[in-house]
């Protein structure tokens, strides 16, 4: 089974590939195939924790899929350990030569290293692959270097996957991550105004460091603690201009047609397709009538998509 690991407790020797692979999206499958197919070593993903850039540069780095939400997705592709890397100010200063030595071939034994062909590392990005083929090229150590997957609107990356999400092109996302995009959170108490509506919902609270789609309101697959049985629901991301504009962004999902009490669950939800923008109704009547109107148009959407 694969666990999240610390670079002291990893089972060496490795095949081992590095980066956030921040969505697990189609190039980084490359890599991972690339990892899994040296078998004679454990197959192994390592990462910086956190993001380099919010340590260098303080900014917030939202992750496609949080270090947890990876196991489940490299597990099915032959991984068996994901080792996180505490990235601080002292490895930002790790020349790069030393990063190899002291990072891939010491502590984590590495036998067989895969990278993509533009991979950076070590202080101020100063090495790249000619870097490692230097260091190697007298070890018993394999290099295997991943071209950078394209289609026929550039190259596949997390940024073009986040920018898809924001713009709610959920149909290319999958087609990039080669899997549905999800998320989950915890059931919390909310102001019970959707379930006087008659449309009782969950209110979710997510994870600030997971990356969420656009604004509006969403056909969305819900799962309940991680069961295998997908419900129909109505999912809204976003404000609440009708109720109190002045209310923070939030995540509220709607089971359709079902009546179960989710205080204190965890909530998987998978968006499918935007079904409209968020808008400002006169008054709740209005508001309760496009609800209805949602549910329906929902449901005819899941319903193909399940075809």
């Amino acid at each position: 089974m694969i666990s999240l690991i610390s670079p002291s407790e990893v089972k060496n020797p490795t095949s081992i590939a590095i980066g956030s692979f921040d969505g697990v999206h189609a190039g980084h499958r490359q890599l991972i195939d690339s990892v899994v197919k040296e078998n004679k070593y454990t197959p192994t993903i390592a990462s910086f924790w956190p993001h380099p850039r919010e340590i260098l540069y303080g900014e917030t780095r939202l992750r496609l899929d949080l270090p947890e939400e990876k196991l489940p997705i490299l597990e099915d592709l032959g991984i068996e350990q994901l080792v996180l890397i505490p990235f601080d100010k002292n490895l930002s200063r790790l020349s790069a030569d030393n990063f190899i030595k002291e990072i891939l071939i010491n502590q984590l034994q590495a036998k067989s290293i895969s990278v993509g062909a533009n991979f950076r590392f070590g202080y101020k990005r100063s090495g790249d692959i000619n870097t490692i083929k230097l260091i190697t090229r007298d070890m018993d150590i394999k290099l295997k270097i991943i071209s950078i997957l394209k289609d026929n609107e550039g190259r596949i990356s997390s940024s073009r996957v986040r920018d898809l999400l924001q713009k709610s092109d959920l149909k290319n996302a999958l087609r990039i991550l080669n899997r549905p995009y999800s998320f989950k959170g915890k059931v919390v108490k909310g102001k019970g105004i959707g379930k006087r509506l008659g449309f009782p919902t969950a209110n979710l609270e997510i994870d600030g460091r997971k990356f969420l789609p656009g604004e509006g309101v969403y056909a969305a697959w819900s799962t309940i603690n991680n069961s295998p049985n997908k419900i129909a629901s109505v999912m809204n991301l976003g404000s609440q201009p009708t109720i109190d504009p002045l209310l923070p962004s939030a995540v509220e999902v709607h089971l359709i047609n079902k009546d179960i009490d989710l205080y204190d669950l965890n909530l998987s939800v998978e968006p499918v397709e935007k079904l409209r923008s968020q808008i400002k109704f006169q008054n709740i009547d209005q508001l309760s009538n496009q609800i209805t109107i949602d549910r329906e148009n929902a449901l005819k959407i899941l319903n193909e998509h399940s075809k």
